[in-house]
Order: C-alpha cells, then sequence, then structure tokens
C-alpha cells in the first residue's frame, strides 16, 4: 500500500515526472494519457503537469550533440491519437453498461443520470470540449457520454477537436516556453495543478452549498 502511495506522489513530483518522461519516452507518456482518459480509475493521474513536462522535453537538448528526448510532432501527434482512443473506450463501456447500471442502481442513481443526459443534451459537444481540460472530469465525461447515450458522431467530432486542442496547446506551451520553464519547472508545474483543479473545487463547493441550502429549506 504504501509503494502504491509513493508511487503516485512520484506522479505529482516535477523531478519525478522529468525521469519518467526521459527514461519512458513517447510509449509510456502515451499510455498514461490512455489510461486517464479510457480508464475510470485513471482520475489521479498527472494529466497536464505530465504534457506540460513533455513538451518542456521536447523543447530541450538532451545531449552533448544537442539532440532533443522527443520529437515534438511525433509526440503531440501520439499523444492525440492515445487520448482519443481512451476517450472512446470510456464512451462505449458507458454506453454498454447504461442499461446494467440502471438497473441495479435505486432511483437515486437513476435521477442523477437523468440529470447529466439533460446536462449534455443541453450543452452537447462544449460540455466534452470544456471537461478535456478539468481533471477528473476528462476521465468521467466521456463515460458519462456513453452511459446518457449522446449522439456518437457529436461526441467523436467534439471529442477529437477537444483532444487535438488540449494536447497541443498544453505540450506545445511546454515546448514554446522550455528554456525558461526547465528553471522554474517546479513553481510551474505546481502552479498549472492548482489553477486546472480550481473547476473541480469550485463545482464541489458549489454542490455543497446547493445541497446546504436543500437542506435547510427543508
Amino acid at each position: 500500500m504504501h509503494d502504491i502511495f509513493q508511487f503516485i506522489k512520484n506522479l505529482h513530483d516535477s523531478g519525478h515526472l522529468q525521469q519518467m518522461v526521459h527514461t519512458g519516452g513517447i510509449p509510456l507518456i502515451a499510455l498514461i494519457v490512455f489510461a486517464e482518459t479510457g480508464l475510470l480509475i485513471g482520475f489521479f493521474l498527472p494529466g497536464d503537469t505530465m504534457l506540460f513536462v513533455a513538451g518542456v522535453a521536447a523543447g530541450t537538448a538532451g545531449d552533448a550533440q544537442g539532440n532533443t528526448y522527443l520529437n515534438i510532432y511525433v509526440l503531440i501527434l501520439s499523444l492525440i491519437c492515445a487520448a482519443i482512443a481512451g476517450d472512446q473506450l470510456a464512451y462505449f463501456f458507458g454506453y454498454r453498461t447504461e442499461q446494467a447500471l440502471l438497473a441495479r442502481r435505486g432511483p437515486a442513481f437513476q435521477k442523477r443520470i437523468a440529470r447529466a443526459h439533460e446536462y449534455s443534451q443541453k450543452y452537447g459537444g462544449w460540455a466534452v470540449l470544456v471537461a478535456k481540460f478539468v481533471p477528473v472530469m476528462r476521465t468521467f465525461v466521456p463515460f458519462v457520454a456513453g452511459l446518457t447515450q449522446m449522439s456518437y458522431k457529436k461526441y467523436a467530432l467534439a471529442d477529437s477537436l477537444s483532444a487535438a486542442l488540449w494536447i497541443t496547446l498544453v505540450v506545445g506551451t511546454g515546448y514554446k516556453f522550455s528554456v525558461y520553464a526547465q528553471k522554474n519547472l517546479t513553481v510551474i508545474t505546481t502552479g498549472i495543478a492548482i489553477v486546472s483543479m480550481l473547476p473541480v473545487i469550485f463545482g464541489v463547493g458549489k454542490e455543497l452549498l446547493s445541497a446546504l441550502s436543500h437542506k435547510r429549506a427543508s
């Protein structure tokens, strides 16, 4: 158990992330992106910070001959493909398990699914796009999209565009500012983690306040 917690802690440490990126290369980074987007248990993985560190590595000389650790074009294309593949897996898992989950859960769960379905119908592709930039949400929204049976054509288009935008923007920013970021990596990755978690914190806070207000009213 201690080893598991230590592994998770290392995933969010800029020094260990650099080491992972340099030693594991594109296959390891792509695997982590796939796990975060495609597996429900991957919500704790360091999506934004890892992508930024990978971009920094691609823009930083890796050896005495000036060869970089990663090719930026291969890196971005590979990660876009990994993110889209993970999202499709999550969508179809949600789509296939919708009836089974509804049958096993009570009215409260069914009510939440109905609300999620209403949300997906109202915001559609925009919900998929925005969620890609929010930790935890990027893991669960593809699953919920399948669970609520969002139109697959609409989902696939929005997801592909959001994955390309997410990967290109975060990795590209790390690459563009690699010289500066290399000297201040810990501060920058900490800032990225805090900023990216703000929507989740605000969302949880809003739900808590709403629950408290309903409780007092009743």
